[in-house]
């Protein structure tokens, strides 16, 4: 649930489009676009930039008097010298909204003075090849005379992201060519109107007045008016305006290189793409978004080496030297090249600088020869539709959902940043090499969200296991075992097969011990004649001390069976259960269980030596000064039986009711024969465990003793048996070992006699 929700989530915020998302994304493109400078990439060889840099504006001021608001002549004298180097195109990124009358005037060759707008006109006639920037996102328009006289217009508008970082273009804007008459309104400053802000409605266009006496021009279905409606001495019908697409100026110039049809271009917005084609196949599909914007490939920063420059003045100078000089000694380095003309110039109008996801300050003009590139070299920012974008954000995320559940937290945090990673370096790397572009941001989100949540719940999860276990396992094994199940990775507590060890011990005359005290308990109550509440104490405090007793036997094996890190089963009655193997894993589990029966035998041994020297010493106190002899302490033995084998291991019970970790089956049953057959103060071992205990334990398995077999029940065959002595040296059996158990107490002869008949 966690990772469907993680997904859920993820992909329903790709799916709002929200504006810090997309510009955590947009940062991760500025990181790819710079790294992708490494790396070679395809490069066209024929783009070129002219500059008007601060040594432009002094060499101009000193050469021609200049100032910096530099006459048209200018670049009419560089689009002569580029025509000159048979330049393919020339782009201009200048500002030419206006013409100039009051600049210095031109002198032909044949004595013809024109104005300096129309000697810059006339070079673009010539030269058939100039594309002039217009900045059409603003309503600004050119003059008629450059108009009619470049080549083509390109559009030079620069539309930055909300964070101020130039990433994308727009491949076209719209530019409302008017008619003429509305042209020659606007220019009349008793209108006062604005054409950018003309609106066109239903049967009119709405032209605004700051006096807020709009003028309407009523227009038909075809947006054509009657010229009548402007100048009385006119009539017919004329069209308003023109609506045509102005390219971008990088677009443009590449379609020069490659005779693209911008004119009957395939615009299809709705599918992200603009389809172009031109001479000899060449197929051009600019990926584009709903709004006709695409990201700017910045393969080429100012500096590429594959970039032809050279500053304004040293073509104006070859321009002079050209008239004067045989034009063989003159450079023709633009022969055959896209020029770009543009301004790298700091501190003035020229200024045209920006941040770019190159650099935060760098020329904004760089932009057109990266669209020319891509464009003649077909490698665009293609990134994958919004359904393909899902795709790795639910591969990612359920990938790093199952590291997570299935490995422990430092393994799969470790795995995750390491896929994370790798997915970085592949995105990266796509960029770099294919100029695709992969989602990061939400992937990785993704990833590190689903870590996170999951590794938050399994903390939940396993700290309720750990509780639920602890509450099982703490009273039944060494702590430190209870530790380790609480560290182990995966707690398997269902069931299963599995090879155990186990013990079975019962105190031996606990029985006779418990009837004789009952017996001395009525006895009491007779003689003192006692009877309710009084009788009812008597036996409660004889129960007391009969359970002290007992606890006190099955403590001493309770703990030698956590010391040797066994699991204790249950009590049943005066018999304790417990195996070893499950649920921590012990290589030599028939080796401990065995000297925890040793640990258990000499534990309740010197218990006994202790309880005799009080009996005896309370038998003197008796004898010499005539006190009360106390109640007499039982000294009672242990028979213990041990097999090893295969059984089923798990919880048995309900989480509602009664839980207990257990282990049943053949094998279990055989140690419960054994411990009946042991007698008193003896540890019986099958041959099972015997050869558990050659491999793992030699020296201990060298002093035990062959039985004869023993025939069992509930098993056909006879069973070889062996018996483990425990005995430290020099100690000998209390009278009580000696004695005969009664039936059920476990005689080892009297079992043999029993189980043959």
């Amino acid at each position: 649930m966690v990772t469907v929700g993680v997904i859920v989530f993820i992909c329903s915020l790709r799916l709002l489009h929200l504006d810090f998302f997309e510009r955590l994304e947009d940062m991760t493109y500025d990181a790819r676009a710079r790294e992708a400078l490494h790396f070679p990439a395809k490069a066209a060889t024929n783009l070129a930039f002219v500059s008007l840099e601060e040594s432009s504006i002094a060499a101009v001021q000193k050469e021609y008097g200049f100032g910096l608001y530099w006459p048209r002549q200018i670049y009419g004298q560089l689009v002569e010298e580029l025509a000159a180097e048979n330049a393919k195109a020339v782009a201009f990124d200048v500002m030419l909204l206006e013409l100039r009358p009051d600049h210095p005037k031109v002198a032909m060759a044949n004595s013809r003075i024109i104005t300096s707008d129309e000697f810059f006109a006339l070079q673009m006639r010539r030269a058939n090849n100039v594309v002039l920037g217009v900045p059409s996102d603003s309503g600004a328009t050119l003059p008629d005379l450059f108009a009619t006289n470049a080549l083509m217009l390109g559009d030079i508008s620069t539309e930055k992201d909300s964070d101020g970082i130039l990433r994308r273009v727009k491949a076209f804007h719209i530019y409302r060519r008017w008619h003429p008459f509305f042209k020659k309104v606007e220019a009349d400053p008793d209108y006062g109107i604005d054409l950018g802000k003309a609106r066109v409605e239903p049967g009119q266009i709405v032209l605004p007045r700051a006096n807020g006496d709009d003028i309407k021009i009523p227009v038909d279905a075809g947006n054509n008016f009657e010229l009548a409606d402007f100048n009385g001495k006119l009539s017919g019908n004329a069209k308003a305006f023109t609506d045509e697409r102005i390219w971008q100026l990088g677009i443009v110039l590449a379609a020069q290189e490659l005779k693209l049809d911008l004119d009957h271009a395939n615009v299809d917005l709705p599918n992200h793409r603009i389809t172009l084609r031109g001479a000899n196949g060449a197929v051009r599909i600019i990926p584009v978004d709903a709004d006709g914007y695409f990201y700017i490939n910045w393969r080429l920063p100012p500096n590429d080496p594959h970039l032809v420059q050279a500053p304004i003045e040293r073509l104006l100078a070859q321009d002079e030297e050209r008239s004067s000089e045989p034009t063989n000694q003159l450079r023709n380095d633009f022969r055959g090249k896209l020029v770009v003309v543009g301004s790298t110039a700091q501190g003035n109008d020229l200024t045209d600088r920006g941040a770019t996801s190159l650099e935060k300050d760098t020329f904004l003009v760089s932009t057109h020869w990266n669209v020319a590139n891509s464009v003649i070299t077909n490698s665009f920012i293609r990134r994958p539709s919004l359904p393909m974008e899902i795709v790795p954000i639910i591969f990612l995320v359920a990938l790093t959902a199952f590291i997570t559940w299935q490995f422990s937290a430092a393994f799969a945090s470790t795995a995750t940043v390491l896929l994370a990673l790798t997915y970085i370096i592949a995105a990266f790397s796509f960029f770099a090499h294919y100029t695709y572009w992969l989602p990061l941001v939400f992937p990785v989100c993704g990833m590190l969200a689903v870590h996170i949540g999951l590794v938050t719940y399994r903390v939940v999860f396993e700290e309720r296991e750990q509780r639920r276990v602890k509450s099982i396992f703490s009273k039944i094994v060494a702590p430190d075992i209870v530790n380790e199940l609480l560290q182990a990775e995966k707690i398997s507590l269902g069931g299963g097969r599995q090879e155990i060890t186990v013990w079975f011990s019962d105190v031996r005359g606990f029985t006779a011990f418990t009837d004789e005290s009952q017996e001395k308990v009525l006895q009491h109550i007779r003689e003192n004649n006692l009877s309710g509440a009084e009788a009812e104490a008597a036996i409660n405090e004889e129960a007391r001390e009969t359970l002290a007793t007992v606890n006190l036997y099955l403590g001493a094996v309770a703990d030698a069976i956590k010391r040797h890190k066994g699991t204790l089963d249950k009590y049943i009655g005066d018999c304790a259960m417990a195996f070893w193997n499950a649920p921590v894993p012990s290589e030599k589990h028939a080796a401990a269980a065995v000297r925890a029966a040793i640990d258990a035998q000499r534990a309740i041994y010197e218990l006994n030596l202790k309880r005799s020297e009080e009996n005896q010493k309370s038998e003197l106190e008796h004898m010499i000064r005539g006190k009360p002899s106390k109640h007499k302490l039982a000294v009672l033995t242990l028979g213990s039986g041990i097999n090893t084998g295969m059984a089923t291991v798990g919880l048995m019970g309900s989480n509602e009711h009664l839980l207990n970790y257990t282990v049943f089956g053949r094998e279990v049953n055989l140690a419960s024969r054994l411990e009946a057959i042991s007698g008193r103060s003896r540890i019986v071992i099958s041959e099972a465990t015997y050869n558990h205990l050659l491999r793992d334990d030699s020296e201990l398995a060298a002093t035990c003793l062959a039985l004869p077999p023993a025939k069992v029940r509930g098993i056909v065959a006879e069973i070889k048996i062996y018996e483990v002595p425990w005995r430290p040296p020099g100690a000998s059996p209390f009278d009580e070992e000696l004695l005969s158990a009664k039936p059920g107490e476990g005689s080892f002869t009297g079992f043999i006699q029993r189980e043959s008949h």
